[in-house]
């Protein structure tokens, strides 16, 4: 296929810009319907989503990575070269946004005309907003007999004080007044700041791994100009490179000659290592070295889960599989971690829960790999007032993530929970509703505000183990799907946490052992021995399983043991000659619970650490 040229659009002509909303508010629509008016796909009923390209998005219908696409336009008589970045709306994916707008100089914000503002539009406007960014507002799906634009023209104006008739009306699906976005665009969003006499300095915002060509890296070019056969220079690693191929994204791959300042597009270079192309990272040509840009400040885990292979001969397999498909996901942390019951594996934090869930589905699909994920954790962190123990770790607060690392109450003057800022959007008739359940979750609400005649703005300050698991579904379920929630971290505060153990038989199980806060401490121990009760197979002897925070018992089940029936040869006679034989079975069983040992199977171990799903 012939090479572009991409000489004829100076920085005058280029615009860079995002698509930003709340979840389901027709951001991939849009995009595939400017895709189409400039020409870039050919108009078919097939263009749903075309920006999706993983098997995990086309499933669940949502938007997972950000992908970016060049678009040519002619407006006025002159050419066009727009590059557009298409982002997800949950918020366990904001990384991914405030990474795209890095590499943009404004963003296209969509509201859904019969939704209005929801949670995560506010959130994804202050993004941008912070970012510095010109904003245009666009009203979707207008075309929906229940569409009220008037009253979502009000929010807008309401909350973020952009006035009413700077908002476009649009329905992405049937492609009405598309057009008037793609010449707002190129009205309102500035050209970057940047010139191409400049040395090279790109930043990589995105990067993937190709089977046959090592690492492909998506770029944004600040200054200068890249071309093949170039030496450049990764300010990261120091390591030194030849561009074997540079080209923009159509969305699909199209090689161009050189790509110039101002333009967005992807680099091939050798780089066989998943580590080599950190996102984030500048590279600069090979003697030229030029001042690192800022990067991206990492993505802080949420949610922490261990993954352990199935089959511990895997474990080579499924390591090579996390480190590619991290390198494609950089929000994942990743540290080494094993556990008595599972073998070795792996700690990782996601950045919440779907996020999780996706991260699973893509090792399933794209990697064949099937896992086992315990359930989620968070990080706590320990005061310590101990001498000895600040002496060894070296200073005065650990975070623990494994319960097995959790400090004495003797020896630690407070323990720290994180916690997190939400905001909730409901109608106003499930206010009661939600509030409760908010408190159930120990959360303190900090402000409550009407954005307009029914919908209101909820913010609370929840601890972050208490939303983890199931708020979202909670929340979804009390205000029939309406309420929307999104959160920030906000660091962390004082907590009464203890550790709970499980014993068997008056023996502590260490990989069953977690750390609660007190008030939740009862439920969640009868809880673990209900399951346990069901999980572990019945002895010849009895079980006593308990829940114990130190010495305190605070939950007990009791696994009945096997009985043969000793006096099946008794008919009739007397009762002591029954009771005889009873209390020499009974002798045996309390020796035989003495010098038992209680093997707890390894299916058993996973069936109550795994995710309980069906709640």
């Amino acid at each position: 296929q012939e090479k572009l040229d991409m000489s004829t659009y100076p920085v005058e002509s280029i615009r860079n810009f995002s698509i930003i909303a709340h979840v389901d508010h027709g951001k991939s629509t849009l995009a595939d319907r400017l895709l189409e008016i400039t020409g870039t796909i050919s108009k078919t009923d097939r263009n749903k989503q075309v920006l999706d390209k993983l098997q995990v998005e086309r499933e669940r219908g949502i938007t997972v990575k950000a992908q970016s696409a060049s678009l040519f336009y002619n407006h006025e008589g002159i050419n066009y070269l727009l590059n557009l970045i298409d982002t997800p709306g949950h918020v366990d994916f904001s990384y991914e946004v405030s990474r795209s707008l890095s590499a943009c100089q404004g963003v296209i914000l969509v509201v859904d005309a019969n939704e209005g503002i929801q949670a995560q539009t506010v959130a994804n406007f202050y993004l941008a907003f912070e970012a510095q960014l010109s904003i245009i507002p666009v009203i979707n799906k207008i075309d929906l007999k229940n569409a009220d634009p008037e009253r979502v023209e009000k929010q807008i104006e309401k909350l973020f004080d952009i006035p009413t008739d700077e908002c476009i009306r649009i329905s992405a699906k049937q492609g009405t007044n598309v057009e008037k976005v793609l010449q707002k665009v190129i009205e309102k969003i500035p050209p970057p700041q940047c010139n191409t006499a400049d040395p090279l300095k790109a930043l990589v915002f995105d990067s993937t791994f190709d089977h046959y060509r090592g690492v492909i890296a998506n770029i944004a070019l600040f200054g200068g100009e890249i071309a093949k056969g170039q030496k450049i220079v990764s300010a990261h690693t120091k390591r030194r490179y030849e561009v074997n191929e540079v080209g923009i994204l159509t969305p699909n791959e199209q090689p161009t000659h050189k790509l110039y300042a101002g333009q967005v597009g992807y680099l091939i270079a050798g780089m066989k290592e998943v580590t080599e192309a950190q996102i984030g990272d500048t590279l600069f040509l090979y003697k030229q070295p030029v001042e690192p840009l800022p990067g991206f400040k990492s993505a802080k885990p949420m949610v922490f889960a261990g993954m352990y292979p199935i089959d511990q001969t895997e474990y080579n397999n499924l390591k090579s599989a996390l480190e590619r498909l991290t390198l494609n996901d950089s929000s994942v942390t990743v540290h080494r971690d094993s556990s008595l019951a599972l073998g070795a594996g792996w700690r990782l934090g996601f950045l919440g829960l779907l996020h999780m869930e996706v991260f699973n589905q893509r090792l399933e699909q794209e990697y064949n790999m099937s896992v086992i994920l315990t359930a989620p954790t968070v990080p706590y962190k320990a005061v310590l007032s101990s001498a000895k123990l600040i002496k060894e770790y070296g200073k005065d607060q650990i975070t623990i993530i494994n319960p097995a690392q959790f400090p004495d109450k003797l020896s630690v003057s407070e323990y720290l929970e994180p916690t997190v800022f939400g905001t909730i959007v409901t109608p106003h008739e499930y206010i009661g509703k939600i509030i409760t359940l908010c408190q159930d979750r120990r959360a303190v609400q900090k402000d409550m505000l009407y954005i307009d005649e029914n919908r209101v703005m909820l913010k609370y300050l929840f601890p972050l183990n208490e939303i983890v698991v199931d708020f979202y579904d909670a929340l979804k379920s009390l205000s029939s799907g309406y309420a929307s929630f999104d959160y920030e971290d906000a660091g962390y505060q004082s907590a009464d946490l203890i550790k709970m153990d499980i014993l068997l038989n008056g023996n502590p199980v260490e990989e069953l052992a977690t750390i609660i806060h007190r008030d939740k401490a009862h439920a969640a121990g009868k809880l673990l021995c209900e399951r346990l009760k069901e999980t572990i197979p019945r002895q010849l002897f009895e079980i006593a399983i308990q829940a114990a925070i130190g010495k305190k018992i605070i939950a007990r089940e009791t696994l009945k043991a096997y009985r043969k029936n000793v006096v099946a040869k008794c008919y009739g006679g007397d009762i002591t000659r029954r009771m005889k034989l009873l209390k020499r079975q009974a002798e045996g069983k309390r020796l035989m619970r003495k010098i038992g040992n209680v093997e707890v199977p390894r299916d058993a171990f996973i069936r109550v650490l795994k995710r309980e799903t069906d709640k």
